[in-house]
């Protein structure tokens, strides 16, 4: 069995790293752990049982060195499951040494392209790659001005109109592509929140459940690794109330929240939570652990204000996501 790997030991080595290339203020500075080269963090998940991987930590606008939101859940040393493709998560998975050909399923919960326009790239780079097993992907069905999962995938791979119609083997099964086989998730029933629990592999199951991010049809994650339970809860608004319902008391190992908006008024509070609901939101589903992850500067600036407003109502420890890291459950 792979060596799991403690927090506490990834946090030394996080911080070796930052001094050894000579930046002390990334130790002193940053509450959580420092940013880490993407293999490193691969390295650590690769030893842990079941890790999370954050390959993107950035949000819609382009601020610094953060890649659109995008992750990978590892098991048993391979990365199997990518949740989220932002724009820049081809270049993490690059550095992460992650293959296509290990992925058993792709999720993407809505279609914003913070968090769906690095696919194409990924799906390019996979088509190098000798591979026929079915890949999985699951998206939201189509709503407001948005598309479902199968017309997404069909105005990019289509042999008739897509956009990149060379790729359409991934959507026939021609030039040897692996055959994506599409799960489209109902996602409007935000209030009821009816659950769609999707069987990867024997070790692997993904349940979407709809929650409420404006108009925007969209999904949060359970995911269910080996022993292992991690919510997704992606972006999200806190009348997201079938979910609160859903998973109250559920104490997974690891909740990924989204620190997209500080307090205050003014900020898209139907489109997403501020710190106090991040809070609030973690109280009730109990997490051993919280990672905050897609920021922007509005928020990221107001980080230590942030935590404070989470602390009022959640108790366990919060990790703050950089690009690269490992979670290792």
């Amino acid at each position: 069995m792979p060596k799991k790997i403690s927090l506490r030991s990834l946090f030394a080595l996080t911080a070796g790293l930052a001094a050894a290339c000579g930046d002390a203020s990334l130790v002193a500075e940053i509450p959580s752990p420092a940013p880490v080269p993407a293999g490193a963090g691969a390295a650590a998940c690769s030893a842990a049982e079941v890790g999370v991987q954050v390959l993107g930590s950035g949000g819609p606008i382009a601020e610094g060195s953060r890649a659109g939101t995008s992750y990978a859940v590892w098991i048993d040393g391979k990365a199997v499951l990518l949740v989220d493709a932002g724009p820049g998560s081809f270049i993490r998975f690059g550095e992460s040494g992650l293959k296509l050909g290990d992925l058993q399923a792709i999720a993407l919960s809505h279609f914003h392209a913070d968090h769906s326009a690095g696919l194409a790239g990924i799906l390019n780079s996979g088509s190098f790659e000798a591979s026929t097993d079915p890949l999985v992907f699951i998206g939201p069905a189509a709503g407001s001005v948005f598309p479902g999962a199968s017309e997404f995938l069909s105005a990019q791979f289509a042999r008739d109109g897509g956009a990149w119609s060379y790729l359409g083997g991934y959507l026939d099964g021609g030039e040897g592509r692996r055959m994506i086989d599409v799960r489209e998730i109902a996602a409007s029933d935000t209030e009821n929140a009816p659950t769609s629990a999707i069987e990867v592999a024997s070790n692997l199951r993904v349940i979407a459940i709809p929650v409420r991010h404006g108009e925007v049809p969209s999904l949060a994650f359970l995911v269910k690794a080996k022993g292992r339970e991690i919510v997704f809860a992606s972006d999200q608004s806190a009348f997201s109330t079938g979910f609160d319902r859903m998973l109250r008391d559920h104490k997974p190992d690891l909740l990924i929240a989204h620190h997209v908006i500080p307090e205050g008024e003014g900020q898209p509070i139907g489109l997403h939570r501020p710190p106090s609901e991040i809070g609030r939101m973690a109280r009730g589903i109990a997490p051993d652990q919280l990672l905050l992850s897609h920021h922007m500067t509005r928020s990221f600036l107001r980080l230590t204000e942030g935590q404070k407003a989470i602390a009022a109502h959640y108790r366990g420890p919060v990790l703050v996501a950089f690009d690269g890291m490992c979670v290792p459950l």
